[in-house]
């Protein structure tokens, strides 16, 4: 062979080989979301005693992200019920800031996300057994493979529903907002509770709701130092539920509910104190603090 056509041939394998690589990555990119899809709806199925299955899955390779679209779970006792887990968008990306730490961890922010327990779904028992913590455990870690360090959710609900009581209980949060970040401790290595938590939500009644406190879960035992307040929630939205175990109902009144817990070395400290400010008590405080300061009952 002449020496210009060896130099043909090898220009013409310098250009073919980079084209069969672009085109193999094109058909790589086309056929990954399927891939995942097939792979999401696996493991949502392989969890003992549950199906799901997602809608679709879009890939932002330039991002390293891809969005879960339309995921459901439910328990297969469950049927025609609403499904444990609604979640219409979740996007789970890398935390490309965490990189510049040297960790290479995940972010998931999830968009109106909606969790619900129906009690009488969940007492019913599958004969192919219960999912324990072991299997959700390993159901999360194969959707999200890198350990999360940031998760958001914006406009959460969550419905804790019994069926059976007359009337209806239905126990919710609405409106859930919630930011938890360095879960993986990139930062601040030598605090004690390095990550952060805060969420707000609407509860029933139309309480306002914050939960905000720091923790560290990379123990077996996560230490944690957090904080909830339910404030200013009508009291009557409380009804079904004290009439169905107390035979109580209110007329009016608010309710409201204040906790702290601080766990250090699987050692428990706290307190819960629910408060319900009737009129009646309102009424009897605001004539002890007159009978106080002016020297006389009312």
């Amino acid at each position: 062979m002449s020496k210009s056509g060896k130099q043909s041939k090898f220009r013409r394998k310098r250009y073919i080989i980079p084209a069969v690589i672009v085109i193999l990555l094109i058909v790589a990119r086309i056929m990954l979301p399927y891939i995942l899809k097939r792979s999401v709806n696996r493991t949502l199925n392989n969890i003992p005693g549950y199906e799901g299955h997602v809608e679709d899955i879009d890939v932002a390779l330039w991002r390293g992200a891809y969005v879960i679209e339309g995921l459901l779970l439910q328990k297969k006792a469950a049927k025609n019920q609403q499904p444990l887990l609604n979640f219409p968008e979740s996007d789970i990306s890398i935390e490309w800031k965490s990189l510049l730490n040297g960790k290479i961890v995940s972010e998931i922010e999830m968009h109106n996300p909606e969790f619900n327990y129906i009690f009488e779904v969940q007492q019913k028992e599958n004969t192919e057994g219960e999912a324990d913590a072991k299997a959700w455990t390993d159901a999360l870690k194969e959707l999200v493979p890198i350990s999360i360090n940031h998760l958001s959710i914006n406009n959460g609900k969550a419905n804790f529903v019994q069926l059976s009581a007359d009337p209806e209980i239905n126990m919710f949060l609405k409106q859930i907002n919630l930011q938890a970040t360095n879960l993986s401790n990139v930062v601040n290595k030598e605090e004690t509770l390095p990550s952060n938590l805060r969420a707000t939500a609407v509860s029933f009644g139309n309480g306002d709701v914050l939960l905000e406190g720091n923790l560290n879960l990379l123990k077996k035992i996560p230490d944690m130092d957090m904080e909830f307040s339910l404030k200013d929630a009508d009291v009557r939205a409380l009804n079904n539920l004290t009439n169905q175990y107390a035979g109580v109902d209110f007329e009016a009144g608010t309710f409201e509910l204040y906790s702290e817990v601080a766990i250090a070395d699987a050692y428990l400290k706290g307190y819960i104190k629910p408060i319900l400010l009737t009129p009646n008590y309102l009424e009897r405080k605001m004539t002890e603090a007159f009978s106080k300061n002016y020297g006389k009952d009312l």
